[in-house]
């Protein structure tokens, strides 16, 4: 019977809590092995490998110390010898086995450490022993799961990681810890989980740190108080403070907003030390930024809660938007000058000045996954670069691509926390895929550069002072969906200021504010801009109600998708009806699309909404062009659904 990973992790704490003392090969070497393979369910070793498997190398017949048959080769030695002679010998004897008996991973062990290879692969991972709880998924195949189906749910891994935080949290608000303290408290925890299991801070360090406080847990609020403090201060200053203790000193220097302010005193008991150190044994390296910031968010009301992860957009609905919005031209232009040095390289420098701006950006997670997305275009312009010659000697003076280049505003002030530390983590996340491809360890500390995340109400700050409209090159964003009868009194107010130039908006929904502000901080410039909407936004009156006048300001539809179902799998997932719709300035765009449901597209020319030379619409009203003189085409129209 399969365990489940939850099962397996307490059987890993158990593991290690055992074998903390362990040292000697001869004696307690098979022990030791029996047991690491009863933590993922096998029961029996010998049932499906050998202790001491009879091998030739070449330096002559050898004994594994354990053999599974193209699974894993484990050899153990006594603490304190050399684990990289281990592994020399190990391989010898693996790469002298038949083919169909080889294993794919290869362990080697003093007790105290853990080193595996992956042999098709070669990733090396070393650990200590106390923590295989958080290393548990790197043998997947010997616990009986397929690799493959290891990352495939995403959703389910960052689901775990909200519930996890959600226990924290109300851990901390059962005594009396709440509001903007209580936010900030937990994204710096959050902060330091994830530094902790991704090499910004040494593996392990934070949750040894937490260990050694007090059980009753007295003195843990002074602990990560002076933790914070520390991750706030200078090298200068920490050289100039001779009696900081050596277990803070460990951790280096983040320099952000993140741990600046100053919090209130949080008080710890020993249940509220446990959630902690509970939530320190998942693996905090493989949560989604983008995804796990907006289930993160839900952990703050209980009603959401109960819909964990319902409402978050998932990658693949944001890809719908950013890749007809820029992705796919950029790399279409990578695909035209990657052969030629001096284009490339120009090239290189428009990726590293290109601006986003996402006015309704929630926990982030457009911002984070464009982020990304140009990251990973970035990295292919580079390998390109080192194929032409260029020195890797430093890998940091390459990537170019950064944080800074990202704008957001938002009503509410923790997802805007929230959306400033995600672009942080994806960040790392991609500088250690950078490092990975070329050889290289780089990390970006302290925090020098971050994106520009603003709280406030975007219908009613002036966009300029976020980010100049000179400097701008996108807007993009999922605004909120609210119908013009659910509107409360400010979002009524917040659409009559910006639609006060028109007279006939009111049974517009919410959502139209952002395209119609957007549409007048883009006039006189080549912004491009596409939101996802309710598909109400292109049927009946709100047609003319909205498009004529963005037509009347010059602008026009450069990509469209037809109405589709936004949904994912989370828990309770939620299904709205949408459409996403691109528009600029007449004349920026050459070619513009239309997309299907299921994702194929047409080369189109949008006139006013009508797609001309093609039988059919996409904008409706009721059967009526909605710009006088514009021919009726409807045959094979799209059907909506009043979404």
């Amino acid at each position: 019977m399969i365990l489940s990973w939850d099962e397996i992790t307490n059987k890993a704490l158990g593991f290690s809590k055992r074998w903390i003392n362990g040292g000697n090969e001869k004696s307690e070497g098979q022990s030791f092995v029996r047991d690491f393979l009863g933590v993922f369910g096998v029961t029996d070793p010998l049932a499906v490998g050998m202790f001491e498997e009879s091998t030739i190398r070449e330096s002559g017949k050898g004994f594994m110390d354990y053999l599974w048959k193209g699974k894993i080769a484990i050899e153990m030695k006594s603490k304190g010898k050399n684990l990289v002679d281990a592994f020399t010998q190990l391989k010898d004897y693996v790469f002298h086995l038949p083919a169909d008996e080889m294993p794919n991973l290869l362990m080697v062990s003093d007790f105290q450490n853990i080193v595996i290879l992956r042999r098709t692969t070669e990733e090396r991972v070393k650990f200590k022993t106390k923590y295989l709880h958080k290393h548990i998924k790197l043998f997947a195949d010997i616990a009986g799961y397929e690799i493959t189906r290891v990352y495939e749910n995403q959703i389910e891994v960052n689901v775990q990681a909200a519930e996890k935080m959600a226990k924290l949290h109300d851990a901390l608000k059962d005594h009396g810890y709440e509001g903007h303290g209580l936010e900030v408290y937990l994204v710096r925890l959050l902060f330091c989980l994830f530094a902790e299991d991704t090499g910004i801070f040494q593996s392990g360090s934070f949750t040894n740190f937490i260990e050694n406080s007090k059980p009753d847990g007295s003195d843990l609020s002074e602990r990560i108080g002076k933790l914070f403090e520390i991750l706030n201060m200078s090298p200068e200053i920490r050289n100039k403070r001779t009696l900081i203790r050596q277990d803070l000193l460990q951790f280096c220097y983040v320099n952000s907003r993140l741990f600046a302010d100053y919090l209130e005193t949080v008080e710890f008991d020993a249940k509220m030390r446990r959630t902690l150190l509970h939530c320190a044994t998942f693996d905090w390296s493989m949560i989604s930024p983008a995804v796990f910031g907006a289930m993160f968010q839900g952990i703050m009301n209980a009603k959401d809660r109960r819909e964990m992860g319902a409402h978050y957009t998932s990658e693949e609905n944001i890809l719908k938007i950013i890749n007809p919005l820029f992705m796919d031209g950029l790399w279409e232009e990578f695909e035209q000058v990657k052969a030629n040095k001096r284009a490339l390289e120009i090239f290189h420098d428009k990726l590293a000045n290109m601006t986003f701006l996402d006015p309704a950006c929630g926990c982030g997670n457009f911002l984070i996954i464009t982020y990304r997305e140009l990251r990973l275009l970035e990295l292919e312009i580079i390998k390109m670069l080192r194929d032409f010659g260029f020195p890797m000697i430093s890998i940091s003076l390459f990537l170019r691509v950064s944080v800074s280049q990202f704008y957001g505003i938002d009503y509410e002030d923790f997802p805007c926390q929230i959306a400033q530390v995600g672009m942080w983590l994806i960040d790392h996340q991609m500088n250690i895929k950078a490092s990975e491809m070329f050889g290289t360890y780089y990390i970006r500390m302290p925090l020098k550069q971050s994106a520009t995340i603003v709280n406030a109400n975007a219908l009613r700050i002036d966009w300029e002072i976020v980010v100049p409209k000179s400097r701008l090159s996108y807007i993009l964003g999922n605004p909120p969906f609210v119908g013009h009868q659910l509107r409360n009194p400010e979002q009524a107010e917040d659409m009559e200021l910006v639609f006060a130039d028109e007279s006939a908006y009111g049974k517009l929904d919410y959502v139209c504010s952002w395209y119609y502000k957007s549409a007048q901080f883009m006039k006189g410039t080549r912004i491009q801009a596409a939101f996802v909407s309710t598909n109400s936004i292109v049927q009946g009156e709100s047609v003319g109600l909205l498009w004529k006048p963005l037509f009347s300001m010059g602008m026009e539809i450069t990509f469209a998708c037809r109405s589709f179902k936004w949904s994912n799998d989370a828990k309770g997932k939620a299904t709205v009806h949408c459409v996403i719709i691109g528009f600029a300035e007449t004349g920026i765009v050459e070619k513009k699309f239309l997309y299907n449901t299921d994702g194929s597209f047409t080369q189109v020319n949008f006139i006013n909404g009508y797609l001309a030379d093609a039988p059919s619409v996409f904008l409706q009203s009721r059967g009526k062009p909605i710009v006088k003189g514009l021919p009726q085409i409807i045959k094979g129209s799209q059907p909506t659904d009043g979404g």
